[in-house]
């Protein structure tokens, strides 16, 4: 019974995550929540998983997607640019997730708080093959969702993440050509804006 009982508080924790908003906008205009974009990183996950040349564990990776952000229910979400230049911002946003997730492994006990634990870590440290992937995804995933958004919801600074995702799939070619696809679309809704897209590229990346 005590079992089912830190179940439930956990279901109950996972609530908060359809109330998170991200900063990311949807195709009508209103704020995505942590929730949304958690399960379709998911069904990304399904999509591609037959694409990627190398055998995964899907069980492992789909668990490893659904628990990654559950630490942002404590922690709140932090948008990437918050800390992309911030050591210090970067360096509180993850002794505050660490928290967060200490806090779910002691709520769920056992090895099934462990488990928690353990793959939102080797999510953390991209320490597998799945971890990779799920990383990967998480990142594609906010592009499309901007892609799809107004471009008056975007930033500057996202102007330029555009070009700042090869360092999420260059460990392998299928996901760098999905990437490619996505940052197409992005160039596309740039141009269309009227926004000269070599005046926004990261100086690296030209």
């Amino acid at each position: 019974m005590e079992k089912l009982k830190n179940a439930l508080q956990l279901i109950k924790l996972g609530e908060a995550l359809k109330r998170e908003l991200r900063h990311s906008w949807l195709s009508d205009g209103r704020r995505e929540s942590v929730a949304e974009h958690t399960w379709r990183v998911a069904l990304m996950a399904m999509a591609l998983e037959s694409s990627l040349p190398k055998k995964v564990d899907s069980e492992k990776m789909l668990k490893m997607i659904i628990i990654h952000d559950l630490v942002e229910a404590y922690a709140t979400d932090i948008p990437a640019f918050d800390t992309m230049n911030n050591a210090e911002a970067k360096q509180l946003k993850m002794e505050n997730e660490i928290r967060a997730i200490e806090k779910i492994r002691d709520l769920m006990g056992g090895r099934t708080g462990q488990l928690f634990y353990d793959l939102w870590f080797e999510f953390e440290h991209k320490a597998t093959y799945e971890a990779k992937v799920a990383n990967a995804l998480d990142k594609l995933e906010a592009q499309i969702q901007h892609n799809e958004a107004d471009i008056e919801t975007w930033l500057p600074i996202e102007f330029e993440m555009l070009f700042m995702l090869d360092k999420h799939t260059d460990f392998e070619p299928v996901l760098t050509a999905f990437k490619n696809l996505i940052v197409e679309e992005g160039i596309c809704k740039l141009e269309n804006a009227g926004i000269e897209v070599n005046q926004v590229k990261p100086s690296t990346y030209m």
